[in-house]
């Protein structure tokens, strides 16, 4: 099943609304933290200029997904200042959570191959 993806409040989108695939939010959180060290907002940040506004993630999935890598292993954190001088969890991928990303990576590639091949045919 896939999720809708709004924007910030509700607004129009400036391009068309995107649908994140169920079990991709944990890759791209992965990919996110693997290009530097981001607290929680920040990934949601990244994944929007990445994507060029195409994927936003509402905080409300965010946070739970941050906690299940964190658990897994995958991501680290640590407590430290953020840019308006409050205090903020930071996350970092570990040795294990870059295995991870590279075999959803893998699998990925695989996934949109099969797809592509579906609708060519």
């Amino acid at each position: 099943m896939a999720k809708r993806i709004m924007p910030p409040n509700n607004s129009e989108p400036a391009r068309p609304e995107a649908h994140l695939l169920q079990g991709t939010l944990d890759m791209l959180i992965l990919k996110a933290v693997s290009l530097g060290p981001l607290h929680g907002y920040g990934v949601l940040l990244r994944i929007q200029q990445i994507s060029k506004d195409a994927l936003q993630i509402p905080q409300g999935s965010l946070y739970p997904a941050l906690y299940r890598l964190e658990h897994r292993g995958w991501i680290a954190a640590e407590w430290g200042e953020s840019e308006n001088k409050r205090k903020a969890k930071y996350y970092r991928l570990t040795a294990a959570g870059r295995r991870q990303l590279e075999s959803e990576r893998r699998d990925w590639d695989r996934l949109v191959g099969a797809i592509a091949d579906v609708l060519e045919a």
